[in-house]
């Protein structure tokens, strides 16, 4: 084994043993790289020199998992799951009495406000709950803020119109200066909590999953096992949403799943009623 391989190894388990974050199941090319560009961008000589700072500096390891785990997202990214979502899921959602949503792995929030929005937009926010997740307090912290720059504003308006907005995109934020502050009103029915998918177990009952773009970061048993804590967490009838780039295709569970909306990997839970479409 290469002497970088060991000090990697060796720096994760001290995150293990030390904070309880297992990263054994994620993608091994992509945890290089991530410590590696943490590296790089340092006065530290090697990766093992990060590890006396990650078991005594808690705000170092705080950095740093925010280095590993931060996914890229933004407001309404791929407007047509959203419109696809707003057109199709939500009327079915519409029949229940109340609605729990799971943003899981929300990162620094856009996509979570992204639904409060279609949720508002479509009378359905006032008997939903929106509960979103991570492992890294760092972006929970800026998703609770929900300040983003106005540089990215241009283009979240673009994506929300794409979306099937029905109203002004400027409706929903408070611009100054340089920043725009997500309206409070979409924050009333979100709860951002951390939440480690590896470790972690089912918390409520759920009529809707989305979980973007996390799984190409898990080998396939990672993803077999979260896959059947979503499953364990999903009302019979309810929707599992995907990355463009992600599947169930692979695992056990996809005999409980019918796709829904194939293209956009929106999966629905099997009930007595539903078929494949």
């Amino acid at each position: 084994m290469k002497t970088q391989q060991i000090e990697i190894q060796l720096l994760l388990e001290a995150m293990h043993l030390k904070y309880g974050f297992n990263f054994s199941g994620y993608s091994k090319d992509m945890l290089t790289r991530r410590i590696e560009n943490k590296l790089s961008g340092s006065k530290l000589k090697s990766i093992s020199e990060m590890i006396p700072k990650v078991l005594y500096e808690p705000d170092y390891f705080s950095s740093l998992i925010y280095d590993i785990s931060i996914t890229v997202t933004e407001m309404f990214r791929d407007p047509s799951v959203y419109l696809n979502l707003r057109q199709k899921v939500l009327p079915v959602l519409k029949t229940y009495p109340y609605i729990n949503i799971w943003h899981a792995g929300c990162a620094t929030g856009e996509e979570v406000y992204s639904m409060a929005i279609i949720l508002k937009e479509e009378g359905l926010y006032d008997k939903a709950q929106i509960y979103a997740t991570d492992i890294n307090d760092v972006a929970l912290k800026k998703a609770k803020e929900g300040i983003y720059p106005v540089s990215e504003i241009s283009k979240y308006t673009r994506n929300y119109q794409k979306a099937g907005g029905t109203r002004s995109f400027a409706d929903y934020y408070h611009a100054k200066y340089d920043c725009a502050k997500i309206d409070k009103s979409l924050k009333k029915n979100i709860t951002f909590a951390n939440h480690n998918l590896v470790t972690d177990g089912v918390f409520a009952e759920t009529h809707l999953i989305l979980c973007r773009n996390v799984f190409i970061y898990f080998d396939k048993t990672l993803q077999e096992q979260v896959l059947r804590l979503f499953n364990n967490s999903l009302c019979r009838g309810g929707f599992l949403c995907l990355g463009n780039s992600e599947s169930i295709s692979f695992s056990e569970a996809e005999k409980d799943f019918v796709k829904f909306i194939k293209k956009e990997k929106i999966y629905q839970k099997r009930t007595l009623e539903v078929s494949y479409k």
